[in-house]
């Protein structure tokens, strides 16, 4: 409808060039030393533990494998791994969990048993993890921020041949989404009740070899431990090559051809595969880092609260209020990088430990109402600047016509709601 092919473009057609140019260089940075570092690194350390090969020698050897076939093959090789890898993981990681929870004497009833407190998704304020109050807090923004305003995702959504299309493969990819928490979450406790209700262990020295530990341990020699590790080592070779695809893209589109606008469509190809390969280099050379920050999870999750805030904030703020306009968009983005960074620096004077989630919650509201202000004391934006952006209820129903008159259990609408109750439904029973 809007004519746009990378997030960027967005943010240039309902606010202006400054917003697309901050996007598009701060993301460039981003993809680079917040996604595909710590997907780097936990891949070949989880590789190398169950292999026994040298943690260096995997981490260049997935580099190169995965520079060789994404620059020069794009995003159709892209999105062909990621169908792979989702087939092989999900279904593989589905079997691991089952077969480990066979091992445990008394099944899930006696892991519950045992430690219950672990199998509630509400965890106190004070929780050092994941506080439940400041992850509702933030969820919005993150949610917001990596399904709807990150390239990597959108890109797939782009490729679609229709908007229909699009939204119901989202729908779709939620539905499979239901069976994670058995490759993660739920493994993760069996590795738990394994080792410390059990004793059959020593403890980990960190949470990251949890997952090669349930392999080893767990996995019938080399069977299915070969198809879940295939899998897996397509997981880490596809999510790198979508980082990297989507890098290209947007120094290609939103860099390299604003600032030379004339040059052929080759050049600008190119362009966009020499900075892909440079990300590589330099994501390889930052991963082995990742062990100094506390771990995966936690450098993962800090790094994209305190990217997503200010993308996100004025991201929802265009797209619910028309009256945002491009000097509050300026203020959401910059003001809310600067508000970030003072509150974090505040709380280390302070010597105040705040966890990751109640600081992004804290510059969301900032974030928030900052942009209302500034927007308010400011011109409006022209109604071609806001309209076809505006989001409104009707276009659900645009989408599920689509000129026709589409069956009930057919449309975007029922879908989403089937999958909407089914969250509703899992908070319910593990609140």
């Amino acid at each position: 409808v809007n004519k746009i092919t990378t997030v960027s473009e967005f943010y240039l057609k309902r606010f202006g060039p400054m917003c697309s140019n901050i996007y598009s260089w701060v993301m460039l940075v981003a993809y680079v030393l917040v996604f595909m570092v710590p997907v780097l690194y936990g891949g070949s350390l989880a590789f190398s533990m169950l292999t026994g090969f040298d943690f260096y020698f995997v981490l260049w050897l997935t580099v190169i494998l995965v520079g060789m076939y994404t620059i020069k093959g794009g995003l159709l090789s892209v999105m062909w791994t990621d169908f792979l890898q989702c087939a092989f993981l999900v279904g593989g990681g589905l079997v691991l969990f089952l077969i480990s929870l066979s091992y445990i004497p008394g099944g899930w009833s006696a892991m519950v048993q045992a430690a219950p407190e672990r199998f509630h998704l509400y965890r106190p304020p004070g929780d050092k993890m994941a506080p439940f109050i400041g992850i509702i807090l933030l969820a919005v923004n993150l949610g917001v921020f990596y399904q709807a305003t990150n390239q990597v995702m959108i890109q797939r959504i782009f490729a679609a041949k229709s908007t229909r299309d699009g939204m119901l493969g989202m729908i779709f990819a939620g539905f499979i989404n239901f069976i994670r928490p058995c490759v993660t979450v739920f493994l993760g406790f069996v590795v738990y009740h394994w080792i410390n209700k059990m004793g059959n262990a020593e403890p980990l020295s960190k949470a990251d070899e949890a997952f090669p530990f349930a392999l080893k341990t767990f996995a019938p020699a080399w069977g299915l431990r070969g198809i879940v590790l295939a899998g897996f080592l397509a997981a880490i070779m596809s999510t790198i090559s979508s980082l990297v695809n989507s890098i290209a893209t947007i120094f290609a589109l939103d860099v390299y051809k604003k600032i030379h606008p004339q040059a052929p469509d080759k050049t600008i190809i190119r362009s966009g595969q020499l900075v892909a390969a440079l990300s590589l280099i330099i994501a390889g050379l930052m991963a082995p880092m990742i062990e100094h920050f506390g771990g995966i999870f936690k450098y993962f999750q800090t790094g994209v609260t305190y990217l997503a805030t200010p993308f996100a904030c004025i991201y929802i703020m265009g797209l619910f209020w028309k009256r945002t306009n491009y000097a509050g968009a300026i203020f959401g983005l910059v003001g809310g990088f600067i508000i970030t960074i003072l509150l974090v620096i505040g709380l280390n004077l302070a010597d105040i430990e705040l966890h990751w989630a109640y600081v992004g919650a804290i510059v969301q509201v900032l974030t928030i109402l900052g942009i209302i202000i500034v927007s308010l004391m400011t011109a409006p934006p022209p109604e071609s600047q806001w309209k076809p952006f505006l989001w409104r209820p009707s276009m659900l129903r645009q989408y599920n016509e689509g000129g026709k008159k589409t069956p009930w259990y057919k449309t975007i609408t029922f879908w989403y709601a089937m999958y909407a109750a089914i969250w509703f439904y899992v908070y319910w029973r593990f609140w």
